[in-house]
């Protein structure tokens, strides 16, 4: 096998009951393969209802530095995400940012 210089990591969240996502999956997943050596976001997906869900949220995370997501998501979410699942949006990302941080201490 060659050398693998990514991770992939996915966090979960809740979403509020008639959320169209609840109803279908029950929970919000974001997934996110991160390079090893820049740390960067290089592929995303999550569960959606409407395509366009995942391709926004695509462009917030490609290319962004993993770790440093945190520093400025919540008030991106607040400027440009109008969509019902935005608090499930940044619980999924930190879900899965505690995971990666334990897999990289591993």
């Amino acid at each position: 096998m060659g050398a693998v210089h990514t991770r992939f990591v996915v966090g979960e969240s809740r979403t509020n009951a008639d959320n169209a996502i609840t109803k279908t999956y029950g929970t919000f997943y974001m997934a996110f393969e991160v390079d090893d050596e820049t740390l960067e976001v290089v592929d995303f997906s999550c569960t959606h209802t409407i395509d366009t869900t995942q391709s926004f949220l695509r462009k917030v995370f490609l290319g962004e530095r993993f770790p440093d997501i945190d520093d400025w998501l919540e008030q991106t979410l607040s400027e440009r995400y109008g969509g019902s699942s935005r608090k499930a949006v940044l619980v999924a990302y930190r879900d899965a940012l505690k995971r990666w941080c334990s897999m990289m201490e591993d």
